[in-house]
Protein backbone atom coordinates (compact mmCIF):
# COMPACT_ATOMS: atom_id res chain seq x y z
CA UNK A 1 0.00 0.00 0.00
CA UNK A 2 1.27 3.45 -0.95
CA UNK A 3 1.39 5.98 1.85
CA UNK A 4 2.99 8.99 0.21
CA UNK A 5 2.62 11.06 -2.92
CA UNK A 6 4.63 13.85 -4.49
CA UNK A 7 2.53 15.92 -6.85
CA UNK A 8 2.70 18.88 -9.20
CA UNK A 9 -0.26 21.17 -9.73
CA UNK A 10 -0.66 23.66 -12.53
CA UNK A 11 -2.32 26.83 -11.32
CA UNK A 12 -4.71 29.06 -13.27
CA UNK A 13 -1.86 31.50 -14.00
CA UNK A 14 0.25 28.68 -15.49
CA UNK A 15 2.64 28.41 -12.54
CA UNK A 16 3.47 25.07 -10.95
CA UNK A 17 3.15 24.06 -7.32
CA UNK A 18 5.00 21.00 -6.02
CA UNK A 19 3.87 19.30 -2.81
CA UNK A 20 3.71 16.01 -0.96
CA UNK A 21 1.00 14.33 1.07
CA UNK A 22 -0.16 11.06 2.59
CA UNK A 23 -3.68 11.51 1.12
CA UNK A 24 -3.59 12.77 -2.45
CA UNK A 25 -7.36 12.96 -3.00
CA UNK A 26 -7.96 14.97 0.18
CA UNK A 27 -5.02 17.28 -0.49
CA UNK A 28 -6.26 18.05 -4.00
CA UNK A 29 -9.70 18.90 -2.61
CA UNK A 30 -8.08 21.21 -0.07
CA UNK A 31 -6.13 23.00 -2.79
CA UNK A 32 -9.25 23.40 -4.96
CA UNK A 33 -11.23 25.14 -2.20
CA UNK A 34 -8.38 27.44 -1.16
CA UNK A 35 -7.30 25.49 1.91
CA UNK A 36 -3.97 24.45 0.42
CA UNK A 37 -0.81 26.50 0.18
CA UNK A 38 -0.78 30.29 -0.13
CA UNK A 39 0.59 29.91 -3.65
CA UNK A 40 -2.35 27.84 -4.87
CA UNK A 41 -5.19 29.61 -3.08
CA UNK A 42 -4.29 32.82 -4.91
CA UNK A 43 -4.21 31.03 -8.28
CA UNK A 44 -7.35 28.89 -8.43
CA UNK A 45 -8.38 26.67 -10.01
CA UNK A 46 -5.53 24.18 -9.96
CA UNK A 47 -5.09 21.00 -11.97
CA UNK A 48 -3.10 17.89 -11.05
CA UNK A 49 -0.57 17.44 -13.86
CA UNK A 50 1.85 14.91 -12.34
CA UNK A 51 2.30 12.65 -9.34
CA UNK A 52 4.55 9.88 -8.04
CA UNK A 53 3.64 7.29 -5.41
CA UNK A 54 5.94 6.24 -2.57
CA UNK A 55 5.78 3.60 0.12
CA UNK A 56 6.65 6.18 2.79
CA UNK A 57 5.71 9.85 3.21
CA UNK A 58 9.30 10.87 3.95
CA UNK A 59 10.33 9.61 0.50
CA UNK A 60 7.59 11.73 -1.08
CA UNK A 61 8.72 14.76 0.94
CA UNK A 62 12.34 14.25 -0.15
CA UNK A 63 11.24 14.05 -3.80
CA UNK A 64 9.11 17.20 -3.36
CA UNK A 65 12.14 19.12 -2.09
CA UNK A 66 14.24 17.81 -4.99
CA UNK A 67 11.73 19.00 -7.60
CA UNK A 68 11.21 22.35 -5.91
CA UNK A 69 14.80 23.12 -6.89
CA UNK A 70 14.17 22.30 -10.54
CA UNK A 71 13.64 24.78 -13.34
CA UNK A 72 10.26 25.13 -15.00
CA UNK A 73 11.70 23.45 -18.12
CA UNK A 74 12.77 20.39 -16.14
CA UNK A 75 9.36 20.10 -14.50
CA UNK A 76 7.66 20.38 -17.90
CA UNK A 77 9.90 17.62 -19.29
CA UNK A 78 8.95 15.36 -16.37
CA UNK A 79 5.24 16.16 -16.70
CA UNK A 80 5.37 15.49 -20.45
CA UNK A 81 7.27 12.21 -19.95
CA UNK A 82 10.37 13.51 -21.75
CA UNK A 83 12.77 12.11 -19.17
CA UNK A 84 15.49 11.83 -21.80
CA UNK A 85 15.67 15.67 -21.72
CA UNK A 86 16.27 15.93 -17.96
CA UNK A 87 20.04 15.46 -18.10
CA UNK A 88 20.45 18.15 -20.76
CA UNK A 89 18.20 20.51 -18.83
CA UNK A 90 20.33 19.92 -15.71
CA UNK A 91 23.47 21.19 -17.38
CA UNK A 92 24.54 24.71 -16.60
CA UNK A 93 23.11 27.03 -19.26
CA UNK A 94 24.66 30.23 -17.95
CA UNK A 95 28.45 30.36 -17.61
CA UNK A 96 28.32 33.13 -15.02
CA UNK A 97 26.31 30.88 -12.70
CA UNK A 98 28.33 27.68 -13.21
CA UNK A 99 30.28 26.59 -10.15
CA UNK A 100 32.87 24.74 -12.22
CA UNK A 101 33.39 27.27 -14.98
CA UNK A 102 36.28 26.01 -17.11
CA UNK A 103 38.11 28.87 -18.79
Amino acid sequence: MKTGWMYILQCADGSFYTGSTNNLELRLQQHQVGEGANHTKKRLPVKLVYYEEFSRIDEAFYREKQLQGWSRNKKEALINEKVHELKKLSECQNKTNCKNDHK
